[in-house]
């Protein structure tokens, strides 16, 4: 039995990628700049709590957005550079916002399941890696993917 197409092509690229260890130096990148969306999502949490709104939900919402955007403009500048040409388009960071739901999505179900088993804190650290993981998978793999004919594209 074959597999379908897009998991064939799929597979072929995560086994060309890891080979070529481009995959290692991105994860880096990606979790560099993850860092500071990271300092950048808490301030404006907290800026927003101390000064804009009593609400959590519109503080984390409001400043995982202002984190998202700026994670975009990074990564597109610097992880993957070569993939957007240092171009920033509306396709690129609908793709990148989605996979950021996705991946706080995944996170979320992680902490909640782990929790179950393991000290809070323990279960968080658990969700940042599934959190990691899912949002750098599918932004390489899936967002920022090398696009076969980029050669020949205008600029």
């Amino acid at each position: 039995m074959s597999l379908p197409l897009f998991v064939e092509n799929l597979r072929a690229r995560l086994i060309a990628a890891w080979r070529e260890r481009g995959v290692a130096l991105k994860a880096v990148s990606f979790g560099l700049v993850g860092l500071i969306n990271t300092a950048v999502d808490a301030t404006v949490f907290f800026v927003l709590l101390a000064y804009v709104t009593p609400s959590l939900a519109i503080a984390n919402v409001t400043a995982w957005f202002v984190a998202n955007c700026g994670s975009y403009v990074m990564n597109s500048f610097t992880t993957f550079s070569a993939e957007t040409g240092g171009r920033l388009r509306l396709k690129h960071y609908a793709g990148f916002a989605g996979s950021g739901v996705v991946a706080v999505t995944a996170s979320t179900i992680a902490v909640v399941i782990a929790a179950n088993f393991m000290p809070v804190w323990a279960a968080k650290a658990v969700a940042i890696l599934v959190s990691f993981a899912v949002n750098f998978s599918i932004t390489h793999f899936v967002v920022f993917r090398p696009r076969p004919n980029a050669a020949h594209e205008p600029r």
